[in-house]
């Protein structure tokens, strides 16, 4: 066995394959750049070695910059991780000549396969069903109209080398197949160093369902089950499970003996993907196969026991699999929730910045449920506007799949995080929705439910009393705190009264409270009585309570004269007053936002690309203003009414920060 491996990546996934090579007695090398000196990663592996500035193409993907980073270190084998080299065939290559092992599939396979162009193409040979498309290379982008038109709209632009959402654009007619070509391209040039762009049909209504295959250098090959991935985001997953609610096991069978097929006619080796469009039929279409181990590879892990990294290392050290195909099965239900740096509340824009709060819940294995949190951050740390905004992937698992969603529902309310913006709430929702609790959702789930974007979640009825019932007990007991305070006046005293009013989503509840050691009665004027028990002391970010005999966790901050409270994608203010109290506020004026109509504001912080318009245009509801890039994709802002361009504030080059004006309007 390999005494030491060298990972080229970074954050989760580097993390995650060191926690494996720890398992199995192996040292690792971690390399890190100038962003990441004090990266999670770096602290966790036996060795470092700084290979750059920030910049992945300065970096992380500079494979000379790797491969010094081996010799120095003496490393025998290196593990990609997914993303930057994971399938790059020069990089594998440069590992044959050096004599150092590859832990991924041969040159050939990542070639015959990495490639999506080259992918379809054997697909299309071996009788797969696959997606109408272009296969070859497309020039510019007025050949893109043209080959687009031939296919029919709407259609998916793609980049060839690409991965993980990058370079793809969805084109509904011929302007936006002009700006997704050229957005595309330089997405994938400046994310994988290759700017070819290929076209395919997008199937409306589809699923999004994927096997794992592992297959070894003595002829073994094996799939895992599959993985539904179906919530999406700008072709970016957001929710994986496995198994898919939707599939049979003959279906599954199916899918599962093409794959290994279509693997092992390429010689392929290792831990890979073959992704598939499943229709409402259980038909199935090759997409594509990914040529290294999958960011949801967690989810396949927790119902078949498999260590998929371990048996990735073992294939590469040249062993033959000890698994056969009828050892593998389905061990009850898991769900992946892919927690982002963006802002949900602003378009899932990338947020930026330093983690003032990071607590994750804590990470169980049992009989009946586990937790899981693969992450490449700590509290304190800085998410980079450099790389990819994935902050975590939390993992649940049970033996049913309501089950699993139940302890995901309550693993995202127990996570606790503060200082960028997230998409937590988000998930949150996700996870009560009624087309996901049913497991029937399509690709389309986010476009379709959320048309105009996230909002926030409104919680109706008893879950808003259980929460007004928790806030009024709490409250008590920060009163009560206050009373105790040192260097009080003699023969002065603060009477904490039993009447409430609490005020929350636009609702005010009179409660009356009768207060026991670890607890307190609430009994609402309107009528009912709710049991309230919990060791929460003020100061606490995380509440954690019994109501009526049920679990209640709240994420809770302080402010003036009651609480900020998040549950179950729910963000509320919420006040508890005194009677009196409440009657005066109720004559308060509301404060109204600055009046900003008249401006485009930069929604992220990001560098500005390019500029549309100039002071004098006149602009049209859609038209695009300006180019935003951040987290390695670029954001064309486009204007919400007609106007006329008064002032540019920014140009080309320019770095800006959130809410930066870029121009105003007359």
């Amino acid at each position: 066995m390999f005494k030491k491996i060298l990972i080229a990546n970074r954050g989760e996934i580097a993390c995650r394959v060191i926690k494996t090579a720890r398992k199995m007695g192996i040292k690792t090398v971690a390399i890190y750049s100038d962003a990441d000196r004090n990266a999670l990663h770096v602290k966790m592996a036996d060795e470092a070695v700084h290979i750059g500035p920030p910049p992945a193409s300065e970096s992380y993907i500079v494979i000379d910059k790797v491969m010094d980073a081996i010799r120095q270190t003496g490393a025998e084998a290196v593990h990609p991780g997914y993303g930057f080299l994971s399938e790059n065939s020069k990089f594998a290559e440069a590992l044959e000549k050096e004599g150092v092992a590859f832990i991924g599939p041969p040159k050939g396979a990542i070639e015959a396969m990495g490639d999506k162009i080259t992918s379809k193409k054997i697909a299309q040979e071996a009788k797969v069903s696959t997606v109408p498309g272009y296969m070859g290379l497309i020039e510019d982008a007025e050949e893109a109209v043209k080959i687009s038109n031939e296919i029919g709209y709407p259609v998916m632009i793609k980049a060839s080398a690409g991965g993980g959402g990058k370079g793809m654009r969805i084109a509904w007619n011929d302007d936006e197949a002009r700006e997704g070509f050229q957005s595309s391209k330089n997405e994938a040039a400046s994310s994988f160093g290759d700017d070819r762009i290929f076209i395919e049909k997008f199937v409306t209504q589809p699923r999004h369902i994927e096997i794992q295959v592992l297959c070894d250098s003595h002829g073994n090959g094996i799939y895992l089950n599959e993985r539904e991935c179906s919530i999406q985001r700008r072709n970016q997953k957001v929710v994986e499970e496995a198994p898919s609610p939707f599939l049979d096991e003959a279906t599954r069978k199916a899918m599962g003996d093409q794959s290994v097929a279509l693997a092992q006619a390429v010689g392929y080796t290792s831990a890979g993907t073959v992704e598939f469009i499943v229709d409402g039929d259980k038909n199935f279409y090759f997409l594509e196969m990914n040529t290294r181990l999958q960011v949801e590879h967690p989810v396949t892990e927790l119902i078949t026991g498999v260590d998929l990294v371990e048996q990735m290392i073992r294939v590469a050290n040249g062993e033959e699999l000890a698994i056969r195909q009828a050892d593998v099965g389905i061990n009850g239900w898991a769900i992946e929730n892919r927690l982002y740096a963006e802002d949900p509340y602003r378009g899932f824009l990338p947020s930026i910045g330093r983690l003032t709060r990071y607590r994750p819940p804590l990470e169980v294995a049992e009989d009946a449920r586990a937790v899981r949190n693969d992450t490449g951050v700590y509290e304190g740390g800085e998410i980079s506007m450099y790389y990819d905004p994935m902050i975590a992937k939390l993992c649940t698992w049970a033996p049913t799949r309501d089950e699993a969603i139940e302890e995901m529902r309550v693993a995202l309310d127990s996570f606790e995080i503060e200082g960028i913006g997230h998409n937590l709430p988000f998930l949150a929702a996700v996870m009560d929705h009624p087309k996901f609790v049913s497991g029937d959702m399509t690709t389309a789930f986010i476009a379709e439910e959320y048309p105009d974007g996230f909002e926030g979640v409104t919680l109706h009825g008893d879950t808003l009393r259980r929460i007004a019932a928790s806030a009024a007990a709490m409250h008590r007991v920060a009163e009560i705190r206050r009373t105790r305070v040192s260097g009080r006046m003699d023969n002065h005293e603060r009477h904490v009264g039993e009447e409430w009013v609490v005020t929350l989503q636009g609702e005010d509840h009179a409660v009356t409270i009768d207060a026991y050691r670890g607890g307190a009665n609430v009994r609402f004027a309107a009528g009912g009585e709710m049991k309230v028990e919990s060791d929460w002391t003020p100061g606490d970010h995380l509440a954690v309570l019994s109501v009526d005999g049920t679990p209640l966790i709240l994420k809770v901050g302080k402010i003036s004269g009651g609480f900020r409270i998040r549950n179950r994608g729910a963000e509320l203010k919420v006040h508890v007053r005194t009677p009196r109290q409440a009657e005066l506020a109720a004559l308060m004026p509301e404060k109204l936002p600055p009046d900003t109509s008249k401006m485009l504001l930069c929604p992220m912080p990001g560098l500005i690309v390019k500029v549309n318009v100039s002071e004098g245009d006149e602009v049209q509801e859609g038209q695009a203003l300006c180019t935003v890039e951040a987290m390695k994709m670029e954001n064309i802002l486009r204007a919400e009414k007609k106007a006329i361009v008064s002032s540019i504030k920014a140009g080309p080059g320019d770095s800006l920060a959130v809410d930066d004006v870029i121009m105003e309007f007359e």
